[in-house]
């Protein structure tokens, strides 16, 4: 048995082959895959509410200044994803501080800032 990793749609999963010879079907090749679990996106401050990215993309504008208080709701990112702009918005009412800037590409579950 040979081990892969193989990435489809953004998920991680371990895999086994089973060589034959010859090239030869296996009676019994059944697929073994188990997702690899991703590695958390970083805990926000002790207090204070994460803001993840919700899908890869480019932040294309902070909507707020950074150390803005915002209320639930509020508008804090506009990331482009796919050529759609989509509105990343407050979790929770608090003091905003960003993690990324304009310009700057993420990946799904990247801190994109943390209202404390």
């Amino acid at each position: 048995m040979r081990k892969f990793n193989v990435s489809v749609n953004g998920k991680t999963y371990a895999v086994e082959v089973e060589e034959t010879e010859g090239g030869a079907p296996v009676a019994s090749a059944a697929p073994v895959a188990a997702p690899v679990t991703p590695a958390p996106a970083a805990a926000a401050p002790a207090g204070g509410t994460a803001v993840n990215a919700p899908m890869p993309g480019l932040v294309l504008k902070l909507a707020v200044a950074n150390g803005t208080a915002v209320k639930k709701g509020d508008k804090l990112v506009v990331l482009e994803a796919m050529k759609m702009e989509n509105d990343i918005v407050a979790p929770a009412a608090g003091v905003v501080t960003f993690a990324v800037k304009q310009g700057d590409t993420v990946e799904t579950g990247a801190r994109l800032a943390t209202i404390g």
